[in-house]
């Protein structure tokens, strides 16, 4: 998907003017608030500004919090170059449907093997891929986090525990078959409802990572919390190729380098707030289980099965890549 149409038009009026009128400037937006020490899409934007501002003339103008729009608007506004860059996590599997193997549940048994496959072979034959289908360069991968299970009923421990409990679930049909195979009733709810449905009880319960959970109060409304890490989010950082090819080589390397520090000062941020969230949700009163490794392994076994025939009747010849992320899983463990 080329827009270099769109991104002459852009430049001549001035978005991206030469160096010799004014400093090429980077458009970089995001869903999550500013503040570094709290948000890890914003200190992943904030540590990329300062390195490409203090090792290029380029400048960088980060637009958080929505300003640009949500994460699906985003996207197709870098794919048409009206906006130079975006830190973006599930909408990337809407423009790229090979992204969303990322999301079948228990596929990661911890952050550092995740971090091993993005940042290895797969991660980069899966950039390639997106970069192909979509014009959006992956310049690096940060992190969201793990989503675990939340309730106000009963505490879980293995997926026995969960038959009958309804759990909100984001409308999104790979989390629907999820808690299908794991003996709960899913059901889809907007993210601007779920406090509501939480408190009158149209629901048990949902799922979101720690950090989520705190943030927004809902282990004021639940009484249970299940550690059991079932979906890793990743962050993309892309930026539009288009627009990445004007830049001079030794500009292009530091904008990578940048990039790749951003994602990882955003998973050091999503990491503290994971275990500073555990902290506070236990001092205030949450009931918190950690299961042990034959316990995960039994959610595995009844929730992977269904996502990933779903999937693959989902992705087509595309369903490769599932294989591909087993393979790669594997070796990272081994």
């Amino acid at each position: 998907m080329k827009k270099l149409s769109i991104l002459k038009a852009v430049a001549a009026l001035g978005f991206f003017a030469s160096t010799a009128i004014a400093a090429p400037v980077i458009k970089l937006g995001h869903v999550d608030g500013s503040e570094w020490q709290t948000s890890k899409k914003g200190s992943a934007a904030i540590i990329f500004k300062k390195i490409v501002e203090g090792e290029t003339d380029i400048k960088v103008e980060i637009f958080p919090a929505k300003a640009l729009g949500n994460e699906s608007e985003m996207i197709q506004q870098v794919q048409e170059g009206i906006t130079s860059m975006a830190i973006v996590s599930g909408a990337m599997s809407k423009v790229c449907p090979a992204a969303s193997v990322l999301d079948i549940p228990y596929t990661f048994s911890s952050p550092s093997v995740a971090w091993d496959v993005l940042d290895g072979q797969f991660g980069k034959e899966l950039s390639a891929h997106c970069l192909e289908e979509t014009g959006l360069r992956t310049l690096a991968y940060g992190e969201t986090g793990f989503r675990n299970f939340t309730n106000n009923t009963k505490e879980i421990k293995t997926p026995a525990d969960m038959k009958g409990l309804k759990f909100r679930v984001m409308p999104i049909p790979l989390y629907v078959e999820m808690v299908k195979g794991l003996g709960g009733e899913p059901t889809p709810i907007a993210w601007s409802e779920l406090p509501n449905a939480l408190s009158t009880g149209v629901v048990d319960g949902q799922e979101n990572p720690v950090g989520t959970i705190y943030n927004n109060k809902f282990h004021k409304l639940q009484k249970y919390m299940i550690l059991d890490n079932h979906v890793y989010g990743a962050d993309f950082i892309v930026i539009n190729d288009e627009l990445f090819g004007m830049f001079t080589p030794a500009q292009q390397e530091i904008i990578q380098k940048a990039a790749r520090i951003a994602g990882t000062m955003g998973r050091a941020i999503q990491q503290f707030n994971t275990a500073d969230g555990v902290t506070k949700i236990v001092a205030e009163g949450m009931k918190v289980y950690s299961p042990t490794k034959d316990e995960l392994n039994q959610f595995k076994k009844m929730a992977q099965p269904a996502v990933k025939k779903w999937l693959a009747s989902e992705l087509g010849s595309d369903s490769v890549w599932i294989k591909k992320l087993d393979k790669a899983v594997q070796e990272a463990t081994n």
